[in-house]
């Protein structure tokens, strides 16, 4: 029997190949788990149109992404933090400061899509990927001041 698989299938295929599987395979498992349906002309060019129409969301997504990343290298964000004599900051500054930053200059950006590698503790000027995207990343000048 002629399935069409809805999603990755361990050790079967991936989504959206066409596979020839016993008949009970197919019956017993594939269908009523919705991991597959059976490949007739009318399914599979339903099949088509959804994934067309989930490319066109992406790719949209994408170029959004790409766009808003633009927007946000030519912006710095500043913080002022309390710190030392040398600079050495009480704490340290967090991607949800960061983000709190973006807010106020009006970018609405989540603080689980900002990269920090490693925690920021110095007065200083940093430059903060951003994850936009899987696809897409942003870099955002960070100035840090002494309060």
């Amino acid at each position: 029997m002629k399935v069409m698989l809805k999603s990755d299938v361990s050790k079967i295929g991936k989504k959206g190949e066409i596979l020839e599987v016993k008949e009970g395979y197919a019956r017993n498992f594939l269908f009523p788990n919705g991991l597959a349906i059976e490949a007739t002309g009318g399914t599979m060019k339903q099949f088509e149109e959804e994934k067309k129409a989930q490319d066109r969301k992406k790719a949209k997504e994408k170029e959004e992404a790409e766009v808003l990343a633009a927007k946000i290298k030519g912006t710095t964000v500043t913080l002022r933090h309390k710190a030392g004599e040398e600079g050495r900051l009480f704490g340290s500054i967090t991607s949800a400061e960061i983000a709190e930053g973006l807010k106020k200059q009006g970018f609405n950006i989540d603080k689980k899509k900002i990269v920090l590698d490693e925690p920021i503790r110095l007065v200083g000027e940093y430059t903060v990927k951003i994850k936009l995207h899987h696809d897409v990343a942003g870099e955002l000048p960070v100035n840090v001041l002494k309060l």
